[in-house]
């Protein structure tokens, strides 16, 4: 049973979030505000959040950033009515793991949340054991057993899917990796409809790792295929 942290002020759609966990088999917990929300998650240590964004008294996105910033690498999934790209950037540069759209289907979201909990509790194939050898690209080394990576010698804060993304282009070798792929190996979906969450990472990967993220010479774009990692 994995403890799951519902922040969400509508207080018939967090009763049927908490509901649908429960029946799963999960403990759910429920906060009604951002403050409340950042507070259980610190005292509760649950296994996921599920948090809005718009929230009374502070937004999902200050939640999120005060975790983060806390070294707390908890899966959060978004869940809002805010479909805008540029929120979902934010939402992703700020370290959420998945970004859920309202009105969405209940079987979709618990989909979502039982594989962010299998890639939190259980790891995924192509998970690196502790001694795996530090890759390197560029000036970019990938420290896989450490979870670290530095650019020219200096540490570089990636979230856990923008690392985990990274761990599976290094891990490929300058073998192309299709979108769909990715999506399945790092957030566990299949479904194509979804494949703009890697875009989105992969700019992020490029805009901290690459001189010019413009134009990228190691994280590359193979067109109508996917991605590829270059030395």
């Amino acid at each position: 049973m994995k403890r799951i942290l519902v922040v969400e002020d509508n207080a018939n759609l967090a009763f049927g979030l908490s509901t649908s966990l429960e029946l799963e088999g999960h403990e759910a917990i429920v906060a009604e505000d951002g403050h409340e929300g950042l507070r259980r998650a610190r005292e509760a240590s649950p296994d996921l959040v599920v948090l809005d964004l718009m929230l009374p008294g502070m937004d999902g996105y200050r939640v999120l950033k005060a975790l983060r910033e806390e070294g707390r690498t908890v899966p959060v999934l978004i869940l809002t009515a805010r479909g805008e790209e540029a929120d979902k950037v934010l939402g992703f540069r700020l370290g959420a793991d998945d970004y859920v759209t309202k009105p969405f289907g209940l079987l979709e979201l618990l989909a979502r949340v039982n594989a962010l909990l299998r890639r939190a509790g259980n790891g995924w194939p192509g998970e690196a054991p502790p001694c795996a050898p530090v890759e390197r690209f560029g000036a970019v080394e990938v420290d896989p057993g450490a979870r670290q990576v530095r650019r020219g010698g200096r540490p570089v804060t990636l979230t856990p899917k923008e690392f985990d993304l990274l761990h599976a282009l290094v891990r490929r070798r300058g073998r192309v990796a299709s979108r769909l792929e990715l999506l399945a190996e790092v957030w566990g979906h299949r479904a194509a409809v979804m494949t703009r969450t890697v875009d989105m990472h992969v700019v992020e990967l490029r805009r901290k790792l690459e001189d010019d993220p413009a134009a990228p010479r190691h994280i590359v774009t193979v067109w109508k295929a996917g991605y590829r990692l270059d030395a």
